[in-house]
């Protein structure tokens, strides 16, 4: 059986920020939906991020759950949210994997997509 975890993006533009010295930042927000196409529950464990910016600096993120869940998304159900990225640059990429524990034991990895963070303008 093929597993089937829809994982979608959006991102938005929020603005400039200052971090502590002369460079500011960028700041993106991002919203994940992820959908339970499968028919047992899918618990989201752990995830692992690769933030690279326009200057091809990457950064790794990686922990438990996310936004402080450990969400268990039943089956035919979804579950969203939203967090924020800050890069040094106004362009930019994410991209990554989602572990998830099924109810049968199982664990599986599930990639995200590649999805650009951009200033609006900033790509022609």
């Amino acid at each position: 059986m093929k597993k089937s975890l829809g994982i979608s993006t959006k991102t938005r533009f929020i603005g400039l920020q200052d971090n502590g010295d002369k460079t500011p930042v960028y700041v993106f927000s991002y919203t994940v939906t992820i959908n339970n196409n499968l028919s047992q529950q899918a618990q989201l464990k752990n995830r692992y991020w690769l933030i690279t910016n326009g200057d091809g600096e990457k950064i790794e993120v990686q922990g438990e759950g996310v936004v402080g869940e450990q969400p268990i998304i039943q089956p035919n159900e979804s579950f969203e949210y939203t967090s924020a990225s800050m890069i040094k640059t106004e362009v930019g990429t994410m991209e990554g994997y989602y572990e998830f524990e099924f109810a049968n034991g199982q664990c599986h990895r599930e990639p995200i997509p590649v999805f650009n963070l951009s200033k609006p303008n900033s790509i022609h």
